[in-house]
């Protein structure tokens, strides 16, 4: 049997045997978790724009209350929202300061390898920023700096793929999971959002 609570790192259930401020199922998922958070670029650790996440991508507080990703008051700087137990993980508030991410939906295949039309945008970003594994282990988010006309996110069709790009009003699930060895810094991605635009 176990608890409501899910793991912050694989978002399994958490065993009824852990403690009630436990963050992690197993020491695995807490070295694993550990070692993502390193990885997250200072571009994105020191700017209080973090909130919690449930398994089900609701944004939540530290302190557990529903959280907003156009309200500021519900955010917190990363260190706060790291040391929180309050839901399944973490979330990065855009807000329009000129941090994007291109999110790249269903991507990656079970032994992931990269779809062909998800490839390009890679291969159009050049190794210059930083990407990770989203939550559900099959997408990619790249992150970067760029902006967008109004700056109202986009869901765009890519062949047998889509990319959503989002710049403002949106808050992204962070695995901290770097995909390959992209940079641990934000690169310029003005070029690759005019292209998909």
């Amino acid at each position: 049997m176990t608890t409501s609570r899910c793991c912050e790192h694989c978002a399994e259930p958490m065993p009824i045997t852990a403690r009630r401020h436990a963050r992690f199922c197993r020491p695995a998922c807490r070295a694993a978790a550990h070692r993502a958070a390193r990885s997250i670029p200072a571009e994105l650790t020191s700017r209080p724009r973090w909130v919690r996440r449930t398994s089900r991508k609701v944004p939540v507080s530290v302190g557990g209350d529903v959280a907003s990703s156009t309200d500021p008051a519900s955010w917190s700087t990363y260190r706060d929202a790291a040391r929180s137990t309050a839901g399944a993980g973490l979330g990065f508030v855009l807000d329009g300061d000129g941090v994007v991410c291109l999110d790249l939906d269903h991507c990656l295949d079970d032994e992931g390898a990269v779809a062909g039309w998800a490839r390009n945008v890679l291969d159009a970003v050049d190794g210059s920023t930083w990407v990770e594994v989203s939550q559900g282990g099959d997408g990619l988010h790249v992150w970067g700096h760029g902006r967008l006309p109004g700056d109202a996110g986009r869901r765009l069709q890519l062949d047998d793929g889509s990319v959503e790009v989002y710049a403002t009003g949106r808050y992204i699930a962070v695995t901290g999971q770097t995909f390959g060895d992209t940079p641990r810094c934000l690169g310029d991605l003005q070029h690759v959002i005019d292209s998909l635009l």
